[in-house]
């Protein structure tokens, strides 16, 4: 997958004009991301290298582009693949059609889950794919020691693999705590990466603590939610990435901060994106077609999402359209309304107007399996028996992973606490799959709405044990055991009744079935959700992140509630 130059001779004496090269793009409208131009040109490809821009070469085989516009292929910065919940190669096809020709991932979900299996597994998925596939080594397996995860990874377990050549460096590190402290399990994680990149997570970070961070090495935050803490960050040297997910939307609020003065220190990110946003919304080319629609200079998009990413995680060779550049390019029509209409990798077409040219490409052999094992439950284990009057609620925030606090009375029945519709109160639990222990916690949730029924899944960050919210005790149950049943996945439930379910049977977490199937499950499921009440536009991701606690304020793990700028457990109910 890591491309290197072969013959370097023979690339200049093309470069040369000595020879007929392989292809040569006429009458294009070349998008330099270096110069800041646009103009007509020619471009001379020969061994998947771009070798001269320019009329005086000869093809064996020439396209005529009348006039498209032709970009560097799109880099996404960031990116977790188990989020799209297909493998690899069917990730690959997906996003290659949408421009998209590299990309920076994190696979800290499966590390989650399976350890240095699940990171194996996503490396050698990546092998033969017409994508460029980087990764930066999980940080924070797992996140915290509030949660229960399926492995535990070290500085000494990720030696190994910091040299294999698609290793650019050490993926976000969320334990910030850990790192202003000078944590000595910390401090070996980020002297291990200290020759690559060291990517951040610290959301709402600031003052002496921040500069403790960024003193460290780590370079670049995608969890700026307001133009100040983003503002802030880059003052003290940070990349900021510009995220725009399926759950955390942050591209529209965080555009003032670039400008044609600082815009080469940001980089665009989908961080996690569902199959149904990459299928019709589209991939990176959405986040600069939107950028763009909001007012952002097109080229500061294109190069936002080309060569300032290829330049911050040294990628040679990459993100420019100029001699001795692979031939990684992408074609459109409008630079107003950027839509992919030809895609090349290493010089070969491989889509045409967002449709790829590609066969199938996953014939691999699954082995990440059988994760999913939950003990010994009952659905008299979600009970919550009143031990005060007043709790603690998760309140969910708008399009953002941070959520808030309230303090309420909960409704109490024959001395338990219930869900209550009305307070668009319900109670919400995470049950431990790894290690069958049968632990949970239980609390309760406003913002989803459910009127009846309840939403499961195997999904939930970053540990990824099961997350359910129900308005009864019957569908939670009736959820949580469908999942496990399926050894991983997503499950709409009423009563006993499925509703409806995708099977992630690979870590509980992705489908060896094709993007397209897997998106049409997703819809089924929201339709589901919203038949039962809920009105948000994925519950399911938005559920997913309830679990996550190192984004504040309060979270869920199977431990119990947990107070994020504490980085401790707390009661459900308040007794002060």
């Amino acid at each position: 997958m890591v491309r290197k130059i072969t013959n370097l001779s023979a690339l200049i004496g093309a470069a040369r004009g000595d020879k007929t090269v392989d292809l040569v793009l006429r009458n294009t409208q070349l998008i330099n991301v270096f110069s800041g131009e646009i103009y007509q040109t020619d471009v001379a490809i020969d061994n998947g290298v771009v070798v001269g821009i320019g009329s005086d070469y000869r093809g064996q085989q020439e396209e005529d582009l009348k006039g498209l516009y032709l970009s560097p292929g799109f880099i996404d910065s960031h990116v977790h693949i188990e989020s799209s919940m297909v493998t690899v190669p069917r990730f690959a096809r997906a996003v290659v059609a949408r421009g998209t020709t590299s990309v920076i991932c994190d696979p800290h979900e499966i590390a989650n889950v399976l350890g240095l299996e699940g990171l194996r597994f996503m490396i050698d998925s990546s092998q033969g794919v017409p994508l460029n596939v980087f990764f930066m080594l999980p940080s924070c397996v797992p996140a915290t020691g509030l949660e229960t995860s399926g492995a535990a990874l070290s500085a000494k377990d990720l030696a190994p693999f910091i040299n294999h050549p698609q290793v650019l460096g050490l993926a976000e590190m969320m334990n910030f705590p850990g790192v202003v402290n000078a944590d000595p399990d910390v401090m070996e994680k980020l002297a291990l990466g200290s020759n690559k990149r060291l990517d951040g997570h610290a959301p709402g970070l600031s003052g002496l603590a921040l500069c403790a961070y960024v003193a460290s090495g780590i370079a670049s935050d995608h969890e700026c939610t307001s133009i100040a803490e983003a503002k802030e960050k880059m003052r003290v040297g940070m990349y900021i990435m510009l995220r725009e997910g399926t759950a955390a939307k942050n591209l529209s609020d965080l555009m003032p901060l670039v400008t044609l003065e600082n815009e080469r220190r940001c980089l665009l990110v989908t961080d996690d994106r569902h199959p149904n946003d990459i299928l019709e919304e589209g991939h990176i080319d959405f986040l600069v077609r939107t950028a763009i629609k909001k007012g952002m200079p097109p080229l500061s998009a294109i190069r936002m999402a080309t060569l300032n990413a290829a330049e911050y995680f040294r990628i040679d060779r990459t993100g420019a359209i100029a001699p001795g550049y692979f031939a990684d390019l992408v074609a459109f029509d409008s630079l107003t309304d950027i839509q992919p209409r030809r895609v090349y990798k290493d010089g070969q077409l491989i889509a045409l107007d967002g449709q790829s040219l590609l066969p199938a490409l996953d014939n691999q052999t699954i082995t990440a399996k059988n994760s999913v094992n939950i003990g010994t439950l009952r659905q008299e284990d979600f009970l919550i028996a009143a031990l005060g009057h007043r709790a603690r609620i998760i309140g969910l925030g708008k399009h953002q992973l941070y959520t808030e606090e309230f303090v309420t009375e909960p409704t109490i029945k024959n001395d338990y606490v219930i869900s209550d519709t009305k307070q668009d109160l319900l109670k919400i639990t995470v049950v431990e799959r790894h290690k069958g222990s049968g632990r949970r916690g239980i609390g309760l949730v406003r913002g989803f709405g459910l009127q009846r029924g309840a939403l499961a899944a195997s999904v939930a960050h970053d540990s990824h044990n099961i997350i359910a919210i129900g308005a009864d005790d019957e569908s939670i149950y009736r959820a949580v055991t469908k999942v496990a049943e399926m050894q991983g996945g997503i499950v709409a439930t009423n009563g006993d009744k499925v509703e409806a379910a995708l099977e992630l049977s690979i870590a509980g977490l992705m489908s060896n079935q094709p993007i397209e199937k897997v998106s049409a499950d997703m819809n089924e499921l929201k339709r589901a959700s919203g038949r039962l009440g809920c009105a948000l536009e994925d519950p399911f991701m938005t559920m997913s992140f309830l679990a996550l606690p190192v984004i504040p304020k309060l979270k869920i793990t199977d431990r119990g509630l947990v107070d994020v700028t504490k980085f401790a457990l707390v009661d459900l109910f308040v007794t002060d």
